[in-house]
This record gives structure tokens, C-alpha cells and sequence, in this order.
């Protein structure tokens, strides 16, 4: 209750941030602030210490796991901000609106982290869908930008109602909103339940770009700007996928062996589209947003079964997939040109900005002594636990070597091919905040239990 109360509030005040203090910088600083607070808040509750104390009506079931899953967006959050603050105050006239957009996305989260009703579920995604949608269309002066917002609006629309109508079927057949594990019923309650549980499915794999309802991502994610291209591609993703482990991890049991038989087909779809379009992109940008693609078919194997390797990875992935991709989405924010020729040879002109980016291109792959390593080695256990088969691992193997080849690609071009990188400037202070986000990779990669362990104290 703490994030949800709390993140509404700094909404509001960064709405009027920008009519008292003019200066972005200044809004960047209280925005940082903002999210400590949040967090100071949020860590407060798992202790046990409340702002506010409200009868949720069993709408909310405030979990630990939840509350820390909070933690996790909220600190991904401020590294977004710390990192992207000056670029984000370059997009538009009013830098503390988006700073606004953010908390009430973070207010969105909470909410998709504690839902214990299928009606929360759907403010929960509308709170968090809405501003990333004024957020792809910031660029006025773009027409890819406005164009890549429309195409967002109108199939999140469309998503959403495949989303109610997936909701209307379950309360038809059980006559509540509630979550609750399956029970025995008559043969047309369990077919309505089943086809309602489908819908829903389909309306979350949208939501968390899961082929075959992918196709808007690519488009939307080139759109938009492209700092706010990595805060859809990482925080908003992340939550989607926290709520539609909430649900499906109660209710996988109506769907039987079905649901076993449907999940693999989605997640063979999304391995096999995101890393073999992403071998034949030039633009690293677009590259990225096959790479979402892909990165998502790893987390869908937490929803095969609950479980202890499926609850700790879904936080670990989150967490590495989302650091990675903030700091290789910055380092493109830095280029000039987006396709992969444009890093040619920028070993020579900057070895630390090459450092870092091998780095996040590492964890991405999943290579050893990174924290994708790790993430990758969680999901592909919950697979074995759940039972799922050997087959699907073999599967995920592949296509992680796959993904190898073309993240790979940019190191070459970085240390093997010989050229003029197409960089822009970039201060010091930038890229120290990446050897950062690099160095707690690293660590991650070696122990990462130092992001678990706080989960069970």
C-alpha cells in the first residue's frame, strides 16, 4: 500500500514541479529524490510499518515477494533517471511531465505486484499503459515518433478488451473477480473459465511483446524516443510480466496439460522470431527491440509451475535483462548512427564506452561471469522443476546461441573492424554511471545472491 500511496503522490508533485522550479536539472534532482523516498517507503512495509492503513476489500493481497518486486522496479527506476536525466530533459518543453508519467507507471506496478482481483488486474495495466503511451508520441516534431504512439494506442486498446472479455468469462463461470485455485465444476463453467483464462493470455502476451502478439513491438519501440524506448523495453516490461506470473501461477491448473501445450507454442514463437530477426537487423536500435522479443521467451518459462527457481528468477532476470538494456540503450543514445557500422572501430576512440557495452552485450547473451549468465541458468531450472521436458531446454540452448551471433556483431565491430565510430559526445560523469551499471552486473554474475538473499529476510 506504502508504493501505491506513495508514487500517486510524487505524481502530483511532479506536475506542478515544473510551474516552481524551472531549471530540469533541478526537477531531474527531486525526481531522484522522489524514488528514494518511494523506496525508503516501500522497503518500510516489508518491515511491517504502514502510511496508511486502508481495507482493501481482498482488491490487494500485499505479499513480501510483491513488495520486493517493487524494490526491484523502483531502484531500476533510479538508475534509469540517474543514468538518462539529461536526455530525457532534451525530449519536449517540460522534463518534470515525464518525471509525472514515471511515478504514476511506477503507481501502475504497484498495483500489477499486490492485484488480488481480476478487476485491480486491469487498472493495474490501464495505470501502466496509458503514459507509455504519451510517452512513445513525446517527439512532437517527429512523425515516427507520432506514428509509433498511435500504433500503440490503438492496439493496446484492442488488447484491453480482449483483456475484459477474458475477465467477464472467468466471473460468468466462477461469479467472482477473485483469484482462486480451480475447483471442480460443471463441464460448461471449466470450458468458460478456460476460454476466459486463454483470453487473458493473449491479452498479457501483448502486453509483454510474447509472439505471435508481438508485431507492434518492433515499430513502436524504433518510434519512440529512444531513451524512452529503454524504460518500455525494461521497468514496464518487467512489471507485465510480475502480474502475469500472479495470475497464471494460481490458475495454470484449469487449463491442465493444455496449458503446458500452449505455453511452449508461445515461447517457441517468441525464441525462434526475436533472435532470428535479430540476426538480419543493421539497425542496433531495432536489433534491441527483437532482442525484447526474444528476452521475453526466457521469462515465460517461470510460468510453466510455481517455484522456488521460477520466484527468484523472474527477479533476477528482471533485474540483469533491465540493467543491460538501460546501459546499452544509453550508450545508443550517444551515437549518431544507429546501425551497426556506426560502432566501427570504437575500441580505438573509446575503450571504457567499448568496455561497458561488451559488458551489457555479454549479460544480454547470457555469458558466464555476467548476471544474464545466472538469470538464464534460473529460468532454464524452472523449466526441469515444472517438468516441462528436456527438449524445451535443448530448444532454449539454441537460441541462446543464436542470440550470441548477433550481439556479437557489435563487438566485432567495435574491436575487429577498422573505422570512425559515429559517437557523440560524451562526458565523463556518463560513462562512469555505465561502468556502474557494468561493474553491478559483474557482480551479479558472481554472486547473485546478494539480490535474492533480501527476499527471505
Amino acid at each position: 500500500m506504502n508504493a501505491i500511496i506513495v508514487s500517486a503522490l510524487l505524481g502530483v508533485i511532479m506536475m506542478f514541479a515544473s510551474w516552481v522550479f524551472k531549471g530540469e536539472k533541478i526537477q531531474k534532482n527531486i525526481a531522484l529524490i522522489g524514488l528514494i523516498i518511494l523506496l525508503l517507503a516501500n522497503v518500510s512495509q516489508l518491515n511491517g510499518w504502514y502510511v496508511l492503513e486502508l481495507d482493501t476489500k481482498g482488491m490487494l493481497a500485499f505479499s513480501r515477494y510483491g513488495i520486493y518486486a517493487n524494490t526491484i522496479l523502483f531502484a531500476l527506476t533510479f538508475l534509469y533517471v540517474w543514468v538518462n536525466g539529461d536526455e530525457i530533459s532534451k525530449i519536449g518543453n517540460h522534463a518534470a511531465d515525464f518525471y509525472a508519467l514515471f511515478f504514476f507507471i511506477l503507481c501502475g506496478a504497484s498495483v500489477l505486484t499486490s492485484f488480488d482481483n481480476l478487476l485491480m488486474l486491469f487498472i493495474g495495466i490501464e495505470m501502466l499503459s496509458i503514459p507509455l503511451y504519451i510517452l512513445t508520441s513525446s517527439d512532437k516534431s517527429s512523425l515516427i515518433s507520432n506514428e509509433a504512439g498511435l500504433k500503440y494506442f490503438l492496439m493496446g486498446a484492442f488488447s484491453t478488451g480482449i483483456l475484459l472479455l477474458g475477465i467477464t468469462f472467468i466471473y460468468g463461470a466462477t461469479g467472482s473477480f477473485h483469484l482462486t485455485v480451480p475447483e471442480t465444476g460443471f463441464k460448461y463453467e471449466m470450458l468458460m473459465r478456460s476460454g476466459g483464462l486463454i483470453l487473458i493470455f493473449v491479452a498479457m502476451n501483448f502486453k509483454v511483446s510474447a509472439a505471435p502478439f508481438h508485431f507492434w513491438t518492433p515499430d513502436v519501440y524504433d518510434g519512440a524516443p529512444t531513451v524512452f524506448t529503454s524504460f518500455m523495453a525494461t521497468i514496464a516490461k518487467a512489471a507485465g510480466f510480475f502480474a502475469f506470473m500472479s495470475v497464471f501461477q494460481i490458475q495454470y491448473q484449469a487449463l491442465g496439460y493444455s496449458w503446458t501445450l500452449l505455453l511452449s507454442f508461445v515461447i517457441i514463437c517468441t525464441l525462434l522470431i526475436g533472435n532470428v530477426t535479430a540476426v538480419f537487423q543493421r539497425s542496433v536500435k531495432r536489433m534491441l527491440a527483437y532482442s525484447s522479443i526474444a528476452q521475453a521467451g526466457f521469462m515465460l518459462f517461470a510460468l510453466y509451475k510455481p517455484s522456488t527457481f521460477a520466484n527468484e528468477g523472474i527477479l533476477l532476470y528482471a533485474f540483469v535483462y533491465s540493467v543491460a538494456s538501460i546501459g546499452m540503450f544509453a550508450v545508443l543514445i550517444k551515437m549518431k548512427d544507429n546501425s551497426i557500422e556506426g560502432f566501427n572501430g570504437l575500441a580505438k576512440t573509446n575503450p571504457l564506452l567499448a568496455f561497458v557495452t561488451s559488458i551489457f552485450l555479454f549479460s544480454l547473451a547470457g555469458i558466464p561471469l555476467t548476471g544474464g549468465f545466472f538469470a538464464k541458468y534460473y529460468m532454464i531450472n524452472a523449466i526441469l522443476v515444472a517438468g516441462a521436458g528436456l527438449w524445451l531446454v535443448i530448444v532454449a540452448l539454441v537460441f541462446a546461441a543464436i542470440s550470441v551471433y548477433y550481439y556479437f556483431k557489435i563487438i566485432q565491430a567495435m574491436y575487429f573492424l577498422s573505422g570512425d565510430p559515429a559517437l557523440g559526445e560524451v562526458k565523463n560523469t556518463y560513462q562512469y554511471k555505465l561502468l556502474f551499471l557494468a561493474i553491478l552486473l559483474l557482480i551479479l554474475g558472481v554472486f547473485p545472491n546478494l539480490l535474492l538473499n533480501y527476499l527471505y529476510f
